[in-house]
């Protein structure tokens, strides 16, 4: 999965969660049942997982591009910059 992917599969977790846990709600308000709210919200949270968590090829649509070994060695690395510690401590007299 690409980071547009992932992005993606997120954006629908959050929506269809959503979704989902207000249809339950007013459903099992509109029925009287606790018992059917929560099949449906189990039931959105089942699909929702069903959607979003396998490798689907959608989510693969912008590959990311690797640079060869070869090209990687001409490419130095960034090196950690170096900061000296060394403060002047002013003396009052």
């Amino acid at each position: 999965m690409d980071w547009q992917g992932q992005k993606q599969a997120e954006l629908w977790m959050q929506i269809l969660l959503l979704v989902f846990s207000v249809g339950a709600l007013a459903t099992g308000y509109i029925i009287g049942s606790f018992r059917v709210m929560m099949l449906i919200y189990a039931g959105g949270v089942f699909f929702t997982t069903l959607l979003t968590v396998p490798n689907w090829p959608f989510f693969n649509r912008h590959p990311l591009k690797w640079l060869d070994p070869s090209e990687a060695e001409k490419h130095p690395k960034p090196q950690k910059a170096v900061v000296s510690k060394d403060k002047k401590k002013s003396s009052k007299k």
